[in-house]
């Protein structure tokens, strides 16, 4: 290229800097990008041409920009479409019941609870301790030999004299005896979702806020029941 040609494009970047800066771009964009192809082109030496070559590699440079701005904005729709169908889950698990891991839950003791554990491998004693929000022993239930994976339990909601405890937060320790040693093991209890938060933080994830434990990403529920 002239000299010309290296001024003239000097000076169409030098206004699209002055132009960016005024305006918060960071990028070329593909009209920049074409105004300086065309200064080039224009301002080229006639006895030093720019050869077929350069000409071909900077066309397939404008072609990668303006096949990049596509694609933002194709990333944009798409994005814009995730935060749609966000929130149209969102409203839709309001009120309803989700399975969680967790070690606490609101329990109406008036009802039958139900919850499960996971055990790893078989045992000739599992149990789970049910502890009040004061930290007292309630009861135990005592569930006997169990065969490893997904165990169901449930409580009537009386304590160890048979008395109903009034409804609350409380929390489930499953233990189980395992090569002799007592394990403990993680509990999948329901709760009740009193509102959700749109993820902005978190990755962008949809937040549930459940009621007596706080906010849990979705990617931890197990199951979303009525």
């Amino acid at each position: 290229m002239s000299a010309a040609g290296v001024s003239a494009a000097g000076a169409v970047m030098d206004q699209y800097q002055h132009t960016a800066k005024a305006g918060g771009k960071e990028e070329l964009g593909k009209n920049e990008f074409l105004e300086l192809l065309v200064a080039q082109l224009n301002n080229q030496n006639p006895l030093e041409p720019q050869n077929n070559g350069d000409f071909i590699a900077q066309l397939a440079q404008f072609s990668t920009v303006e096949g990049v701005e596509r694609l933002n904005g194709s990333m944009e729709n798409i994005l814009s479409g995730y935060q749609s169908s966000q929130a149209l889950q969102a409203s839709s698990l309001v009120g309803r019941k989700v399975i969680i891991p967790s070690e606490k839950a609101v329990v109406d003791t008036s009802e039958t609870f139900k919850a499960s554990m996971v055990l790893p491998q078989s045992s000739a004693n599992v149990y789970v301790n049910v502890y009040a929000a004061d930290g007292t022993l309630a009861t135990r239930i005592n569930m006997g030999a169990q065969e490893a994976g997904q165990v169901s339990f449930m409580w009537d909601g009386k304590n160890s004299d048979g008395e109903t405890m009034q409804p609350g937060t409380y929390k489930f320790e499953a233990q189980a005896s395992i090569d002799g040693e007592t394990k403990g093991l993680y509990t999948l209890l329901p709760a009740n979702v009193d509102s959700v938060t749109l993820g902005h933080g978190n990755n962008g994830e949809l937040l549930l806020n459940l009621a007596g434990i706080g906010s849990v990403p979705l990617s931890q529920v197990h199951m979303i029941g009525q």
